[in-house]
């Protein structure tokens, strides 16, 4: 059995389970030939999810932007995840895609060229804040449109991030470079609309990987040394409550106001807003796997239980909420105890007030 399944807001139909109202306990979506043998990415915008898997992208919700690519008879859109029509002739067809990633109403997405590199970053949907990359006069595409000039030559990315309106690609070299709004330092010196890639300034070592949060962009190196920053906005304290280091670091994830870092040993480590309860307790279990959304967060744990908390008002956290919050405590979504014995929960995600869980088997 391979399967995904999706919970939370579902306005758009970015679920993709056949209706546009939002669901507390997790729904099939519906998928039109996509194979789920191996871990499946997801990525949430606003009003739309992509899915990426075996290096082929698939798209559910909102038509309009042009987040979701071609959409023919966009007014009938059916409610489920379909391959995203990229549109143009010179748009990805013939080669894996690499990286996805999506800000509000834009998908962006990384494709690797005839040698296998990760070269070719495509944009679609609609950036009125300069999320598109294509420069000051292009912000809204359905049609999948080449970042001509990027990244330099001899390089390729190794990691793409992006937020509500800013994008981040992390390139072999250990530079970032980003575009989209930077008015609040985000993307580095000088602060502006940033329309193509410029080199992100602030990091002083070598990045591996970026994450993005509403108004700031988390850069961090080696998970040795764990050498970090947060540009941008300090609100909620996403800077100044940042630690000196995160050495050991597994994975990294951001809400638009928090940052969560997942450590070796399975703990989790977060800083940023908490008003909805977007910070875990103390007493969360050692973690495998972390997704974090819009202002939520989802775990898997080492026994495969699947953990949520946070602003969960549309049901992305769950059925049981205090006044939209699941705060100071969790709920649990998903179990592989309630699975076939051959099946398993492979990964998770999380989007913009949405969350999925992946199983194989």
């Amino acid at each position: 059995m391979s399967a995904i399944y999706a919970i939370g807001s579902n306005g758009s139909g970015q679920l993709g389970i056949g209706h546009k109202e939002d669901v507390s306990v997790p729904k099939p979506v519906l998928l039109k030939d996509i194979s789920l043998e191996q871990t499946t990415k997801v990525r949430g915008g606003g009003n739309h999810t992509i899915l990426l898997s075996f290096g082929t992208l698939y798209c559910s919700g909102d038509p309009i932007s042009g987040a979701c690519g071609i959409i023919h008879d966009a007014a009938h859109a059916p409610s489920q995840f379909r391959e995203v029509n990229f549109g143009s002739e010179n748009a990805p067809a013939n080669y894996s895609i690499r990286f996805c990633a999506a800000s509000w109403e834009s998908s962006i997405i990384v494709q690797e060229d005839e040698n296998g590199k990760a070269t070719q970053v495509y944009a679609f949907g609609t950036g009125y804040k300069g999320e598109l990359g294509l420069g000051d006069f292009i912000f809204k595409s359905a049609k999948a449109q080449l970042i001509e000039d990027f990244p330099p030559a001899g390089l390729e990315v190794v990691d793409l991030a992006a937020s509500v309106s800013h994008v981040v690609a992390v390139l072999s070299n250990g530079e970032a470079y980003g575009w989209g709004s930077g008015r609040k330092g985000q993307l580095g010196e000088p602060e502006g609309v940033i329309y193509g890639p410029r080199k992100v300034t602030g990091a002083n070592f070598k990045v591996i990987r970026a994450v993005c949060g509403r108004e700031f962009t988390y850069l961090l190196g080696e998970p040795r040394e764990g050498q970090h920053v947060v540009l941008g906005s300090d609100k909620w304290n996403a800077r100044s409550s940042a630690p000196a280091a995160v050495p050991n670091w597994k994975d990294v994830g951001a809400s638009w106001g928090s940052i969560f870092v997942l450590q070796g040993n399975g703990k989790l480590l977060a800083w940023g807003r908490d008003d909805h309860g977007q910070l875990p307790t103390s007493e969360v279990p050692p973690l495998s796997q972390i997704a974090i959304g819009s202002e939520h967060a989802v775990g898997l744990t080492e026994n495969q239980e699947v953990l949520a908390w946070g602003w969960g008002e549309h049901g992305n956290c769950g059925p049981k909420t205090a006044n939209g919050d699941v705060k100071g405590r969790w709920n649990v979504i998903a179990s592989s105890q309630y699975l076939p014995q051959e099946s398993k929960i492979s990964s998770i995600g999380a989007g913009c007030a949405t969350s999925w869980v992946c199983i194989t088997g």
